[in-house]
């Protein structure tokens, strides 16, 4: 029999020992989770935010190439309206020669056909520089073609005369007033 007691015995002795390991193992199993779950929440942060930075650079993306493509509309037509510059100054010398002249019914006509021309190139975007005479000289719309003495002490360093209009096309400047500064 002490045998079977040396047995009995062992086994109480064990079973105490594994009573107390159980919650032991499910408070490490408690904690597992624990550490998974915020460890999950942190990644889904982290990915929430990377989802909204590229969300915001996409955004931006297609607004920048919105507005190049406007842009790009926008002035691509910038070499025709060079060369029709040409044509609208031969248009205002031939209107300044026929004023000169007693022809009264073709100064009206290539009048009419000047005007014509230019309200369509201002429908496009086209738009003169207004210079006159006393008007401050500034290097963003005008070139300055040469300097003269200053008929009076007021003109002085700004416009005498005007050379050659200047035009801007959505307020870009394609052709510079070309004038003629007092010294």
């Amino acid at each position: 029999m002490s045998d079977t007691s040396d047995t009995h015995e062992e086994n109480l002795n064990e079973q105490p020992i594994s009573n107390e390991s159980e919650p032991e193992t499910q408070d490490s199993q408690a904690q597992e989770p624990e550490a998974q779950k915020e460890s999950l929440e942190s990644l889904l942060s982290s990915e929430k935010d990377r989802y909204i930075r590229l969300f915001a650079e996409f955004e931006n993306y297609k607004k920048r190439t919105a507005k190049e493509k406007m842009e790009f509309f926008q002035f691509a037509n910038q070499d025709l309206m060079g060369s029709m510059l040409g044509v609208l100054d031969d248009f205002e010398r031939a209107l300044k020669e026929l004023a000169k002249s007693d022809q009264k019914d073709e100064l009206q006509g290539v009048e009419l056909i000047y005007q014509k021309l230019k309200s369509k190139l201002m429908e496009k975007g086209l738009k003169t520089i207004e210079v006159k005479q006393g008007d401050v000289f500034n290097v963003d719309f005008h070139e300055a073609i040469t300097q003269i003495p200053a008929p009076s002490e007021e003109l002085k360093g700004k416009i005498v005369d005007v050379i050659e209009t200047g035009y801007t096309l959505y307020d870009k400047v394609i052709r510079f007033a070309k004038v003629v500064t007092g010294n």
